[in-house]
């Protein structure tokens, strides 16, 4: 069945061919159409699931994550501010080892306050125990919903998973996408069977499980990393069932026009989408250039990204995020994966740029496609991270905040 859907309708449908039996809600922008949809079809009859809305995404997390343990497949979805918010449960889903999934509509964070996409949110929770998926359109957002769970749920994994997409760009812009009858999906997600369901309703009870042998908190801790680790071998299985059942194919990363290429551009999510046509383009030009993307952020795909950037001359990372004093995370993630690599590419060079929604360009993938190739003929130490600012905007912006602040800002 296809139909045309925004990314929250899709979302929604995602959730709703993985036969999901529990929602918890609180809503945000730009993710609210999501729960909203959902708590429609719950309301209506259309949908088997209990729907809750919660007070906040804190006890929303802490509420689907009890479901989980009780043995029903459950779903949330939140942005942003919400899910920092929620970000102490996160540790604890993960903890318990409940394999929740949800979908990330990406937002700027912090102050000022900007309703645009961004992936500090996203890149936010990388350590808490969230596997995480990141879609580029409506069509991978819908198959990643029960790619997530069958992930998540096989008793080799046993962790909760992110699906990540990008606000207003994909949540509220429309796309064909193609749903797959939920017989088929049936066949390729099994009904959810907890091994070990915690939540006794013959015997309530609540407790907090607590060790005060720090070994022994070590070894919990060694136990979730090769839970993360395996997922990976197991997110190869599902998508070869996938392909094989549904018909569609997806690997932890993307390769485009990487054949014959001396350098190439890394990126992840909506941006992709521009920076494929700019490298299109690129190549009819003459240039040896292509895109790499990465669908699977966590666990981190470092073999299949050594395998595709060795013995490129550079290699330009688009950071849609930014650890304040740090710079880029993918492009220090990409760092460390290529490090012991005997053909690593000679030159890696860090772009931000998309922070709230900022626009990019062909020109925009021009000049960092220019800059990687005058530092990799210069020989000189790259400048990291590199801002994408024309001139003129930064000047313009300088004077307004100038003007904003009452204070000095150099254009830098």
């Amino acid at each position: 069945m296809k139909r045309m859907l925004t990314g929250n309708a899709t979302a929604a449908w995602g959730a709703r061919i993985s036969e999901v039996e529990y929602i918890g809600g609180y809503p945000i922008t730009p993710q609210s159409e999501i729960v909203e949809l959902l708590s429609k079809w719950v309301a209506e009859g259309t949908m088997k699931a209990v729907y809750t809305n919660y007070e906040s995404e804190h006890s929303m997390f802490a509420g689907i994550g009890g479901a989980s343990l009780a043995g029903v497949r459950a779903f949330t979805s939140t942005s942003s501010q919400g899910l920092m918010f929620a970000i102490e449960m996160l540790y604890a889903v993960a903890g318990w080892r409940a394999p929740v999934v949800f979908v990330n509509v990406a937002r700027g964070m912090g102050m000022p306050m900007v309703l645009q996409v961004e992936h500090g949110d996203i890149m936010g929770i990388r350590d808490t125990g969230f596997l995480q998926l990141h879609s580029e359109t409506c069509q991978e957002l819908l198959d990643f919903v029960p790619i997530a769970y069958r992930i998540g749920e096989d008793r080799r994994v046993m962790l909760p998973v992110a699906v990540n997409m990008d606000g207003f760009l994909i949540s509220f812009g429309r796309e064909p996408v193609d749903i797959p009858d939920v017989e088929l999906v049936r066949e390729f997600l099994p009904k959810y069977n907890r091994p070990y369901p915690v939540v006794d309703f013959s015997n309530p009870v609540a407790y907090a499980p607590t060790v005060v042998d720090g070994y022994a908190y070590m070894y919990y801790k060694m136990q979730l990393q090769k839970a993360a680790e395996r997922a990976k071998e197991v997110f190869y299985e599902a998508t070869k069932d996938f392909e094989r059942i549904i018909g569609r194919k997806y690997e932890p990363i993307e390769k485009f026009a990487m054949d014959d290429a001396d350098y190439a551009i890394v990126s992840t999510g909506s941006y992709s989408t521009i920076i494929r046509g700019a490298v299109r383009k690129l190549r009819e030009k003459g240039e040896k250039v292509g895109m790499v993307r990465t669908r699977l952020f966590r666990p981190f795909p470092r073999d299949e990204i050594n395998e595709a950037l060795r013995g490129l001359k550079g290699v330009a990372v688009f950071d849609q995020n930014i650890s304040l004093g740090k710079g880029g995370v993918i492009y220090t993630e990409l760092a460390e994966a290529l490090y012991h690599s005997k053909e690593r590419p000679s030159t890696l060079l860090s772009f931000i740029g998309g922070l709230g929604g900022a626009d990019i360009s062909f020109g925009t993938v021009k000049y960092m496609l220019d800059k990687l190739k005058d530092v990799v003929r210069s020989g000189e130490e790259p400048e990291n991270p590199n801002w994408l600012f024309g001139e003129l905007e930064r000047e313009r912006l300088a004077k307004a905040f100038n003007l904003a602040l009452g204070m000095e800002v150099p254009p830098a």
